[in-house]
């Protein structure tokens, strides 16, 4: 049997992007496998999501320790105590420090919804409105320290149509965003995995 990349999903929310990649490890052929879903947020929507599918899934809260080294290390202790090789970032709402990113530095991948470099940060669909932009779009990236900097593994576009509100453009980035995710994941995994044969 094939060996699976195990991969550690962090959350803040819904957890849409985390179910599109949990639906997609669940084909025998994906090279990695969903193995913990941790959430900052108590009663995120992510959390029973992810265990409706099977999938541990716990919350961790940032009031809970001294300090953000200490959240964070507490995080990168449950992910590596499930042998987790890949953390992938799914609506996850905090900036790690640069001590987290460094030690999953290469491993670690997230989901944008905005055309990088174009839109970093928040409201990015109200941005690219207001702009004019003809084109919108999301993608995935490694983490780095910097905010939504790292290098792009994938990319989806949308066209902006005249009529558009925020809520129509943020539907149609979303389904893009359920694509490219699982795809970006399967290269990385097949990559780290290669890199281990």
């Amino acid at each position: 049997m094939v060996r699976r990349v195990k991969v550690g999903v962090l959350i803040s929310g819904r957890g849409s992007n985390m179910a599109a990649l949990i639906d997609a490890a669940r084909a025998p052929d994906f090279p990695a496998e969903i193995v913990l879903v941790v959430s900052n947020i108590a009663g995120a929507g992510g959390l029973e999501k992810a265990r409706a599918a099977g999938v541990e899934a716990i919350t961790l809260g940032a009031r809970s320790f001294p300090d953000k080294d200490a959240f964070e290390a507490a995080i990168d202790a449950e992910l590596r105590r499930r042998g987790v090789e890949i953390v992938c970032l799914a609506g996850y709402m905090r900036i790690l420090g640069r001590a987290f990113v460094e030690r999953w530095a290469g491993r670690m991948i997230n989901i944008h919804p905005s055309l990088l470099p174009l839109h970093k940060g928040l409201h990015t669909h109200e941005r690219a409105l207001a702009e004019g932009a003809k084109e919108h779009g999301c993608s995935v990236h490694l983490v780095t320290a910097e905010l939504d900097d790292g290098p792009i593994l994938a990319q989806a576009r949308v066209p902006v149509l005249p009529d558009d509100d925020v809520d129509g453009l943020a539907a149609r980035v979303l389904v893009e965003e359920h694509r490219i995710y699982p795809q970006a994941l399967r290269r990385l995994a097949q990559d780290i995995r290669g890199g281990m044969a």
